[in-house]
């Protein structure tokens, strides 16, 4: 299988990557990206885009694919609903159809969250843009799309939050983040099961478009 990945940098990107490159049915990795991930692997290949919304300029490099993991994600805090919209519904969608003309037989996953609102009609601002996203992208002729909805992701293997919001209460709960994941499989993950969930799926396929915390857990074994 040869993946696609948007997002690397970023903690959950880190995670999927570390999985891709130790999977071996996964032969090669393009990784998007607009900074370098600054990192080499016989599997590993990255191409240097400053400008996401111009993926149209390296179309034919995005051929020959059979997954696209879209890991992008932006803090909604502080954040006006068309800066939000833009960034988290505008880009999705473009990379999407980009990747999707390059290769129409491709799997898309997409990490959206706990609580993404389907109806975008709810309170919450994010909730609704992450909904808008996720019910544009299991429209379009894709030969599957799967919505990650993670809550709680401890990090493992050094990875790190790249949003200092994060960080402090990752750090904090980082002792305590194994039990709950025991007790609240619904509600916690890992950035490890997360990459294999993802590799799973876009190779055997899941029961339904919309993957929760348990069904990340469940589809990482």
């Amino acid at each position: 299988m040869k993946v696609i990945l948007f997002g690397a940098s970023g903690m959950v990107g880190q995670g999927v990557l570390r999985q891709c490159l130790r999977d071996d049915e996964v032969t090669s990795v393009l990784v998007v990206g607009r900074t370098s991930i600054e990192k080499q692997h016989e599997k590993l290949r990255e191409i240097l885009l400053p400008d996401l919304f111009k993926i149209s300029s390296i179309e034919e490099q995005l051929r020959g694919y059979d997954a696209c993991f879209f890991c992008i994600g932006v803090t909604s805090a502080g954040m006006k609903e068309t800066d939000y919209l833009h960034w988290t519904y505008d880009l999705t969608i473009l990379i999407a159809q980009a990747v999707l003309k390059a290769n129409p037989e491709l799997t898309f996953v997409f990490v959206s969250g706990m609580g993404t609102d389907s109806t975008e009609k709810g309170p919450a601002m994010w909730a609704r843009v992450k909904g808008k996203a996720e019910n544009e992208l299991q429209r379009m002729p894709l030969k599957a799309a799967y919505m990650f909805r993670p809550g709680v992701i401890q990090p493992l293997h050094g990875i790190k939050s790249k949003t200092a919001l994060y960080r402090i209460p990752y750090m904090l709960l980082g002792p305590i983040i194994p039990v709950l994941l025991t007790i609240f499989p619904q509600y916690v993950t890992t950035t490890e099961r997360i990459g294999r969930a993802m590799i799973n799926v876009a190779r055997r396929g899941w029961p339904a478009p919309i993957l929760e915390s348990r069904d990340i857990n469940k589809a990482s074994e």
